[in-house]
């Protein structure tokens, strides 16, 4: 078997002596190296496929790490790993311990910042650019974002600063929806790249200065040209005129699988003297069938085969949480039409497929933009409706103002369903949700269910929907403990607990999903002759006063939660035992004040101490002093 090329390729500089064909060759087998690995680990497949090219154009003119290339989201960075120096590793992608599924800045010096999270790029790349001017260094500064992560507020904000402060600057728009026309293709390209060059905006201005020095005719010349300017570029290039009114240069659309073509232009804006946006058209999937043919399935893929692309999934077994909750609120939506279920471009992850097709006039997708959503739903709820905003935990934080300001401060009914709570796994620490409990405890008028099982999540949405003024609900990933589901859901009272197991010597008051855990750990402390109580507490607030102060009766009062110590669920219940006077030694569990890496969520758990063997010996050694 004769060596690939990318077996040979140990950093970007090598990408240098490589032609266009052999650039393609490389990309042929950069994808097969990513199909190989996520087949087995899984992973963001589409999106990676898709931007083969573009990466490798990128990285075989700039002078990385020197030189910064910056990826939004990051979902489409595999092929940038693969190029600067960790084949080897690749093998280890999402996995315990090995490379993170995202750029991660503490991996390597290539990757420029922790993306994770949409819509953040071209400010972080906007400070970049700012930083060289005040160094008055030379550095190309390159981000690479999706069609969908610029719609999202915060990268329209960049944008305005962007045009405003006119620092050279490139953005590649890599837009995987809008097919490209090859009628005007020759024509298009050459128009966008003579106007990012910068002999054509300095032949721009000069003429524009000559033209308005001689007066009243000079400076009609000027509108006029200006006008007729204007209307051909809304003619020819329509979609290029809002970033043009922004006051950055933008090429027409150019085939992103192209390698001689997208060095071409590369190499033309890289030298411009103000920001350019390059709109370059991608497929998702390019290069393997399955993918191509489904890419929503192929964004975030676990474990697959190769040959079918079908996900290796074991038979049977319970439903996920998220499939849990999208059946109950639909079965809440149709005795009550009031009920609105929103998302913002999480309509699959959130269980809201079944949904949209029931109620289509009744479910809203706003796209990557959580705050708009989150103030849209409050509007949605003034005028008498329902909405449940249905959001990832880890998502949800960017609206965290608008949760307070424009649900929580006027008492809106907005329900907030939250996915992805806890530990998540693979994904590692931008998508971990450990702080949601935190950052909602912590908002007035705010109620934060737990359901420690499938069943009370459904009692829990059943309540939600019940409930008035805002209120959430917060369940984990993945597969659900297949407990019977109820035939008819229960109204769960506001702030009271339920009791799972009597105990006399020490008292586990837990919070989600890690109820399991906890009666496992009360079972293994029977073996050392100690009498555990399990509390399933169900809300993190309002917090259940009495069966807290039931707790403070015994030996040791313990928290367990699936989030953030810090400002969480067992600071809330040391606060309460404060007030109620008790004496009682406590020992708060929960994620410690440090991000989670990426791994299986079993493996996780263990390490933060919060499955069974870990809460048992955390109980043993503090009881034992």
């Amino acid at each position: 078997m004769s060596q690939r090329i990318l077996d040979a390729v140990t950093s970007p500089a090598d990408l240098k002596v490589l032609t266009d064909d052999d650039l393609a060759i490389l990309a042929d087998e950069i994808r097969g190296e990513i199909l190989s690995v996520t087949s087995k680990n899984g992973g963001h497949v589409a999106s990676s496929l898709g931007a083969v090219e573009t990466i490798l154009a990128l990285h075989s003119l700039l002078d990385c790490p020197k030189d910064r290339i910056l990826f939004d989201v990051g979902h489409q960075a595999y092929a940038h790993k693969l190029v600067t120096g960790r084949l080897e590793d690749f093998k280890t992608l999402r996995k315990y311990g090995g490379l993170s599924g995202f750029p991660k800045p503490s991996e390597s010096p290539y990757d420029v910042h922790p993306s994770g999270h949409a819509s953040d790029s071209l400010s972080v790349a906007l400070g970049l650019a700012k930083a060289r001017d005040l160094r008055g260094s030379d550095e190309k500064i390159v981000t690479v974002i999706g069609d969908a992560s610029v719609a999202g507020g915060m990268a329209w904000e960049a944008l305005n600063h962007i045009g405003h402060a006119q620092t050279p600057m490139v953005i590649v728009l890599n837009d995987n929806e809008m097919s490209i026309s090859r009628n005007v293709g020759a024509l298009m390209r050459h128009l966008g790249m003579m106007r990012a060059t910068t002999q054509y905006r300095e032949a721009r201005d000069s003429m524009q200065d000559k033209l308005e020095a001689r007066g009243k005719l000079g400076r009609g010349v000027v509108s006029l040209g200006r006008n007729v300017k204007e209307s051909m570029k809304q003619f020819i290039i329509p979609h290029s005129m809002i970033y043009e009114q922004l006051g950055i240069v933008c090429t027409t659309p150019i085939d992103g699988h192209d390698i001689p073509l997208l060095r071409e232009v590369f190499a033309s804006v890289l030298e411009a003297d103000g920001p350019v946006l390059v709109h370059v058209v991608t497929r998702k999937g390019e290069g393997y069938k399955p993918a191509m043919k489904d890419p929503e399935r192929f964004h975030g893929v676990g474990p697959y085969d190769l040959g079918t692309g079908q996900l290796l999934k074991k038979a049977g077994g319970p439903p996920t949480y998220t499939a849990v909750f999208g059946d109950a609120l639909c079965r809440e939506a149709e005795a009550d039409p009031d009920i609105v279920a929103m998302t913002a471009a999480m309509k699959g992850g959130t269980g809201l497929g079944g949904f949209a097709q029931k109620f289509p006039d009744r479910f809203v997708d706003t796209g990557i933009t959580e705050g708009h959503a989150v103030g849209m739903a409050s509007g949605i709820a003034a005028g008498g409706k329902k909405p449940f905003v249905c959001i990832y935990s880890t998502f949800l934080q960017r609206a965290l103002d608008q949760v307070i300001i424009d649900c929580a401060l006027p008492k809106a009914n907005v329900k907030f369903c939250i996915d992805r709570a806890g530990v998540v796994g693979d994904d590692g620490p931008t998508h971990h949700g450990i702080f949601d409990i935190a950052y909602l405890r912590m908002v007035p008028n705010m109620r934060v269910l737990t359901p420690s099982n499938e069943a009370e999540l459904v009692h829990a949405v059943h309540t939600l929907a019940k409930l008035e003024g805002p209120a959430s609900v917060r369940y984990p990933r993945g597969a659900a403990q297949g407990v019977p589901l109820p035939e008819e859901p229960q109204l769960l009272e506001v702030g009271k607990s339920r009791l799972v197991r009597e105990g006399s010597d020490v008292a586990i008051l837990t919070f989600g999903a890690v109820k399991t855990a906890a009666e496992g750990a009360a079972d293994l402390l029977a073996e050392q002759g100690i009498s555990a109580r399990v509390v399933d507490m169900r809300w993190a607030k309002p917090l259940d006063a009495q069966a807290i102060a039931e707790a403070a009766a015994t030996q040791l009062v313990v928290t367990v939660e699936p989030g953030a110590v810090a400002g969480g669920a067992g600071e809330g219940v040391l606060e309460v035992l404060s007030l109620q006077g008790a004496k009682t030694p406590t020992l708060v569990l929960g994620i410690g004040d440090a991000f989670v890496p990426q791994g299986s969520i079993p493996q996780l758990m263990h390490d933060q101490g919060l499955d069974a063997e870990g809460i048992a010996a955390s109980v043993l050694k503090k009881l034992r002093g």
